[in-house]
């Protein structure tokens, strides 16, 4: 008797937790909202009506009625972040997504392209066009190893400068050399770091340099594993002003240099 009276109050304290988002408080603009099926289990202590308890015996849920407000709120969590530019399901990464990228040579082109200009706060100088696989990996990499990289230099880093994404040619630009990571969208060149304070930290100037080495040195291993490939100052002469990343898939492992 207890458990069914216990189990009669906490339906009873479900069904009365925003049943109709009519009494809602619609979310501020900026305000993206993420359906969280655990709210719907939140208790509140209170008695069943007649219909909700005949709803019980018959064997009748009350969450269905829940369900289209939560879903409703769900699809506007979608259209803020649609609204706000957030791409590749993931509402830290902003741009646009485009259409089928088809390049001039064969093998050239992005299937799913987005192009993007923000990732986890972090601005580019310029639009970079990338697949959402690349983007995402450039998100997790600026989030775990980037920020905390930067937390005690500069006020943080604000944003970077880039000089190469998407681009149909080979590695290097070599004659009849194979094909680029770039040439697929699947990487990206970082020249320099952008501070909360003014500062800029290039790649070139700073490999080197006492002060800004170490810091340098964290970004280049802490790509290590992240993505497919990672290219630096001592990796060879084409790359000795900027940090190579690309999502290269290699059955040999990553390549770290």
């Amino acid at each position: 008797m207890r458990a069914l009276i216990t189990i009669l109050m906490l339906c009873a304290g479900a069904a009365s937790a925003e049943p109709d988002c009519a009494g809602s408080p619609t979310p501020e603009q900026s305000e993206l909202v993420a359906f969280d099926p655990s709210s719907d289990f939140d208790a509140h202590p209170g008695v069943p009506t007649a219909d909700e308890t005949a709803k019980l015996e018959a064997g009748i849920s009350l969450r269905p009625q829940l369900r289209p407000c939560k879903f409703k709120m769900f699809e506007l969590g979608r259209e803020r972040m649609r609204e706000r530019g957030a791409v590749c399901k993931d509402w830290t990464i902003l741009g646009e997504t485009l259409k089928p990228i088809k390049g001039r040579y064969r093998g050239c082109g992005i299937p799913s392209p987005v192009r993007i200009h923000m990732v986890s706060g972090v601005g580019l100088n310029q639009f970079a066009l990338m697949d959402c696989e690349t983007a995402i990996t450039l998100k997790t990499w600026i989030e775990v190893v980037a920020k905390p990289a930067f937390a005690d230099v500069g006020g943080g880093l604000i944003g970077m400068r880039l000089v190469g994404h998407y681009s149909c040619r080979t590695q290097n630009n070599k004659i009849r050399a194979r094909l680029s990571e770039h040439a697929r969208g699947r990487a990206i060149d970082i020249s320099a770091f952008i501070l909360a304070d003014g500062s800029v930290l290039s790649v070139r100037d700073g490999w080197e340099t006492e002060n800004s080495n170490d810091v340098l040195r964290q970004l280049h291993g802490g790509a290590c594993g992240l993505f497919g490939t990672v290219l630096g100052p001592e990796a060879d002469q084409y790359h000795k002003d900027h940090f190579h990343f690309d999502t290269a898939r290699r059955t040999s492992g990553p390549v770290c240099r």
